[in-house]
Formats: structure tokens, sequence, C-alpha cells
């Protein structure tokens, strides 16, 4: 069995931070989130992996490397333009060869990774598994219809009156048979092979088409909320760590890990959080779910609920929260302007200025 982990996509609700870096790479409890899939993959016992990339191909390249770090041997396929999910299944075709494979968006995070649903696909060994999980709005999603025996009768892409609340969650195990399939389809009105479509068409003509509703937490890493929330979940499974350095002016609370090299000076950190290595705290406070990955700078400021990329300083700004901070950003305070008001009164006016 192999797997094709698609890497590409533009990463538009991720902007700035995708303008000049890959979405797939934006880390969360300063570990990429490309990472935690492929490492839920090498879980699985999987070890053939094909990486789709598309405009970010270098970064990504550079970041995996030969999947050796993984325990995995890692092929990369480009992909021109982000043409839809099918389509990098129809690009990957020679790869695959006659493997069944499991399909994962890079920038999806599940916690409990894939081995169960994966020793679930071997044992029974259906045309296509997919899986499910009730959300609060379909209509961003691709969405699942089911009867009243729990099977999968239709599947609509971001439909504007969703038939129901199950959300496609971006993993699906597929036989050879999808390649039938995919090559049936036709764009839809965005332009792009869906992989709803290919999947509408194995049942249609009577495939095996099974999914499964997962209870546990996943979440679509394509925006800056769900950014945060994964940031924060993963942040509550970790052990306190101090392997850096504590001067005896600072205060450490709860699950706190300071990462070798980091310094924390006359501070308050109230986990949990991560401090990443190089970086140093001074005469600041940083509160839970934040991640400061290395070789940054936090002095004479607060900083909580955020994730802050390497090599960033936040240097005496007050109070940030709620904020994903990029890569070699600044963060400081604005000159003082001179308050004045400026007025232009006609004859017996009356005006009452705030002070």
């Amino acid at each position: 069995m192999k797997a094709l982990v698609l890497s590409g996509g533009a990463g538009t609700r991720l902007r700035p931070i995708t303008h000049t870096s890959a979405k797939q790479l934006v880390p969360v409890a300063n570990k990429a989130v490309l990472f935690y899939g492929l490492e839920s993959i090498a879980e699985a016992g999987i070890t053939e992996v094909g990486v789709i990339v598309g405009d970010t191909a270098a970064e990504i390249q550079e970041a995996v490397g030969d999947g050796s770090k993984f325990g995995l041997e890692i092929t990369y396929i480009p992909q021109e333009r982000p043409l839809g999910l099918a389509h990098a299944v129809l690009i990957a075709r020679d790869w695959l060869g006659d493997d069944d494979f499991v399909m994962y968006l890079g920038d999806n995070f599940i916690v409990g990774g894939i081995s169960a649903l994966v020793e679930e696909f071997r044992t029974h060994r259906p045309d296509a598994q997919i899986l499910l999980t009730k959300v609060a709005d379909p209509r961003a999603f691709g969405v699942a219809e089911l009867d009243a025996l729990g099977q999968v009768v239709g599947l609509e892409e971001k439909p504007e009156n969703p038939k129901s609340d199950f959300a496609l969650v971006g993993v699906y195990l597929f036989t050879p048979l999808i390649h039938e399939a995919v090559r049936a389809i036709r764009p839809s009105w965005r332009g792009e092979l869906e992989i709803t479509h290919a999947i509408q068409h194995l049942i249609d003509s009577r495939a095996d088409v099974r999914c499964t509703v997962i209870k546990g937490y996943w979440k679509d890493t394509g925006n800056v909320v769900d950014m945060l929330e994964v940031n924060r979940t993963v942040l509550e499974g970790q052990d306190r760590r101090i392997d850096g350095e504590v001067d005896e002016g600072s205060e450490i609370i709860g699950r706190v890990v300071v990462e070798e090299g980091a310094r924390v000076v006359n501070s308050r950190i109230v986990g949990p959080v991560v401090i990443g290595a190089g970086t140093v705290v001074q005469d600041s406070y940083v509160g839970p779910f934040t991640s400061v990955a290395e070789n940054c700078r936090i002095t004479d400021s607060e900083l909580e609920f955020s994730i802050v990329l390497r090599d960033s300083s936040i240097l005496g700004v007050g109070r940030i929260e709620s904020s994903l901070i990029g890569r070699h950003v600044e963060v400081t305070p604005a000159p003082s302007v001179p308050s004045a008001h400026r007025l232009v009164l006609g004859d017996h006016s009356k005006v009452q200025i705030h002070t």
C-alpha cells in the first residue's frame, strides 16, 4: 500500500503567511503540519509516499528531503496548477501503479493518526473508504449523504444547500478502481477535477464505497482560526520539559517546554507553552496555548494563544493574543504622535471634547 500526500495549493486563506511559505509547513507546537501527517502514515506501516507539489515545491523538498527522517521513501510528483484532488490522482497514475493507496491532504490534522483506518481498509478492502465528521457549516466542505443504514448514497462539493452535516475529512483510501473514475469525470464549475465526483462515479457504478465517521479531533488547518485551534490541541497533550535556561526571577507554571538553548529571564510562562531553541523571553508574560519557534525575542511584552514563527521579535508592545506571526517579523511600538484637535466652528457653537 502506498500514500499520496497533497502538498500543493496556494493557501489563500492563510495569506499573507503563505505569500512566502507553504501552508503545509506552517508549524503547530513548533512542528510543521505536514510532518504530523507523514508521521501518521509511517505509523500505519506505509513506507512509499508520493508527494504532490506545486509552486512551493522547493520549500517542501528542502523540509521533507528524501523522507528518511520519517522512515519513508519520498517521490515528488509536480502539479503545474492546483486542478483538484482527482487531478492529483490522475497525474500520479504511473507512480501509483496497481497498488491500493491512502490519499492524505497535507494541511489536515487528525488526532490519533490513521493506523486503525488503514488496518480496517486492508481487512475489508472496499473499492473506496472515506472519513466523515459532523461540522457546524458543511457548505465549506465536500458533503456526504447517508441512507438509513449509514451507507453513502451521494456526495456534493461545497453545496449551497447541504443534504447533511457530514463533511469529508481529508483522508481517502482507494483501490486501483479509482483511476477509472478520475478518467471518467469532467471538471466542475470551479475548473477542477473533484474527488467527490470521482467517488460519486464509483457509487453510481455500484462499487463498494464505505465510510467511517470519526468522533476524534480533525481540523483543516487552512485558516488562522483553525491553525490556532490545532496548536491549542497539540499543546494540551505535551509534557513539561525544561532543557533551556530559566533564571531565578522567572516563574514557570504548568506544561511548559523550554527547548535547549532557549532562555527565560525575569518572565512568567503559563502553559501549555513551547519556547523554541535559541529564543529569549525577557521581562515578559507568555500565556496558555502559545508556540514560539526558534531564535525569537520576546521582550517587555505579553503573548497568549498565538503562534510565532522563527527569527521574529516582539519588543515592548503590551499584549498580543489570537495571532499568527510569520518568520523574520519585527513587532515594535509605534512612535508617539502628539494629540490635538483641529476645529472649524461656526458662531455660537458648543463643543464637548473628551480628554
